[in-house]
């Protein structure tokens, strides 16, 4: 937490700076060297959020302006603070923390020389060869390169000092540790060093100051800041022992340049332990005690009622459903008892109505297997008389001397003829005698070509057909003609559904149904809806709600037993006014996997 504080202090700056880049009179400004409005933009921006310097880095001149800068002087290219340069190198925004030394503050804002500097109190645990005070500057702050037209023409940059700033650890400890006291100190502290001095921090010293230049041990800075890794421990700060974590910053060079550190007061912790293990064992004691003198009186209430709900759990797992478990008790065991009851009603419920829907499906099982076996002799004995009827009624077409009217009557001859055919296609499909052909098939492909097939009908009743195929699906094994069907059938009838000016979208979409890889195919219209009443019917043979000649209710029926045959599901959702959605789920299964429909197909209408 104390190191996301940290970071979002650091991140508010570049945001800033940012979008000051982006704003295009900035820019102009600067492209124009107008000294004067790029000033007043970088003091108000420092007013807003409380930097401590700021600057602009022209590309051509050294500094345009500072908001510590006196006169209308440019200063030497040596002398460009180094966060503008490491930007204007980079060619992109840089942010983070850096050190700056004495002269490099007194370019930026000579009162940032004085605030930098802090004595070093010397402590028996530190290392050693320590400086008297520290003059050098860790500074947060960004650099954001300036483009105009493609080119960069300077970088605006901006910072915090923060030797003696106190707000991001007063922060830390205002939202880590809720400034929280324990007998007059602060329960949370937090530290920012630089190296390994305290340059920032919330720890007091005896005299009630802050602790600003004592140093942390030379165990904690030869772990975190020579070997780059975080401390986690107890450890002695100043007078206290704290429960601490030091980790180390790096400055925009990836170098270690400090330390931010976060420590809980021991005292308290150590207090509320003490407290909770008197606690606790109080209540262990008091426990055992109470669970042996109810633990007796209870366990001739509980045991006889209980004792008969296993009796009578072994009885209802034998298949009686009628076990004695009389008297009800009058207690909470009485309300366990009586949802026995209940459960046990359930069940025999639950038995009776399997019974009827495994009835009704084996009544609708052997009612399809019929009309299949009867459509399929109805099929095959029409089929051979209609190729006939047709052949010779295009070959009378042929002729010349027809008068008009004969050629009329031919003509509505072979359409009802071949609408006959279809139907016994139909009857075919529907009865499954026709073989599958399986062979790899790119889904996507399939079912654009599909698509693009209907597009024309599509764009004359007005209604918008579009098609979102998702990237990266399996290839399928399928017969490539029935699926088309399947699709295509789909497809019209949610144009017959969708009035001019609807949508209708068809997508796809990996998806894994009972373990297995696969794909969905998802047709959704805005058309009238399916009315809920006739929901239950709608994959039944001969079954439609089209005008008479116009369909003939074999359509949805043949469509997902053709999915079914390939080891696939179908499901439909309706909203009477709003619209349908099917859903077409298939397995992507090898060439040598030939799916079992009566295993592996399903219809689901909801």
């Amino acid at each position: 937490m104390a190191r996301l504080v940290y970071d979002q202090r650091i991140q508010s700056i570049r945001l800033v700076l940012e979008m000051v880049a982006d704003y295009p009179d900035f820019q102009q400004a600067l492209a124009t060297h107008d000294r004067g409005y790029l000033l007043n933009q970088m003091e108000n921006l420092s007013d807003r959020i409380g930097l401590n310097f700021a600057g602009i880095l022209d590309q051509n001149q050294p500094v345009t302006s500072r908001i510590g800068m006196h006169g209308d002087e440019t200063l030497p290219a040596k002398k460009i603070n180094p966060l503008a340069d490491h930007a204007l190198t980079q060619g992109k925004t840089v942010w983070g923390t850096i050190i700056l030394d004495p002269e490099t503050l007194q370019d930026e804002n000579p009162e940032l020389v004085e605030q930098a500097v802090i004595p070093i109190t010397k402590v028996a645990s530190a290392e050693a060869g320590l400086e008297s005070e520290v003059a050098t500057g860790l500074v947060i702050g960004a650099a954001v390169p300036v483009e105009l037209d493609g080119r960069i023409i300077g970088v605006i940059y901006g910072g915090v000092l923060l030797n003696r700033d106190s707000s991001i650890v007063d922060k830390i400890g205002e939202t880590v540790f809720r400034n929280e006291t324990y007998n007059g100190r602060n329960v949370g502290t937090s530290t920012i060093f630089l190296e390994s001095i305290r340059i920032s921090t919330n720890v007091m010293d005896q005299s009630g100051k802050r602790a600003l230049g004592t140093p942390a041990s030379e165990d904690v800075v030869r772990h975190v800041l020579v070997e780059g890794k975080r401390w986690t421990d107890r450890a002695q700060v100043l007078s206290d022992w704290y429960i601490t974590a030091y980790e180390p910053i790096t400055d925009i060079f990836e170098q270690r340049v400090g330390m931010l550190y976060v420590g809980a007061l021991e005292a308290k912790y150590l207090d509320v332990r003490k407290r909770a293990i008197n606690v606790f064992a109080l209540i262990t004691v008091g426990g055992v005690l109470s669970a042996f003198v109810l633990g007796w009186f209870l366990t001739g209430i509980i045991m006889r009622p209980l004792n008969r709900l296993i009796r009578a759990s072994v009885e209802i797992s034998k298949g009686n459903f009628s076990p004695d478990i009389k008297p009800i008790s009058k207690s909470d065991m009485g309300i366990l008892q009586r949802e026995f009851l209940n459960m046990i009603n359930a069940l025999i419920e639950r038995e009776k109505r399997q019974k009827e829907e495994s009835e009704i499906c084996l009544i609708q099982s052997e009612k399809q297997a019929s009309v299949g076996k009867l459509a399929a002799g109805v099929a095959h004995e029409i089929n051979n008389p209609l190729t006939a009827v047709l052949t010779f009624a295009h070959l009378i077409l042929r002729r010349k001397d027809l008068p008009d009217e004969v050629r009329t009557d031919l003509e509505t001859i072979t359409t009802q003829t071949e609408r006959v055919r279809k139907i016994v296609k139909s009857l075919l499909d529907f009865s499954r005698q026709s073989q599958l052909h399986p062979e790899p098939v790119d889904l996507n492909r399939q079912i654009a070509k599909s698509i693009k097939l209907l597009g024309n009908q599509a764009l004359i009743k007005g209604v918008d057909l579009n098609f979102n195929a998702e990237s990266g699906l399996p290839t399928f094994t399928l017969d490539r003609n029935l699926c088309q069907s399947v699709w295509i059938n789909m497809i019209i009838n949610a144009l017959d559904a969708t009035e001019p000016g609807g949508k209708i979208e068809v997508s796809t979409r990996q998806a894994e149904a009972d373990g297995k890889q696969g794909a969905e195919i998802i047709i959704r219209d805005t058309g009238s809806g399916i009315q809920p009443e006739i929901m239950d019917k709608l994959f039944d043979p001969f079954f439609t709600t089209k005008e008479v000649g116009k369909g003939t209710g074999l359509g949805l029926s043949v469509s997902a037993g053709i999915i079914e045959r390939h080891g696939g599901t179908v499901k439909v959702a309706s909203t009477l006014g709003e619209g349908t959605s099917f859903t077409i789920w298939l397995p992507a299964t090898s060439l040598t996997e030939v799916p079992d429909p009566a295993q592996t197909g399903s219809r689901e209408i909801s």
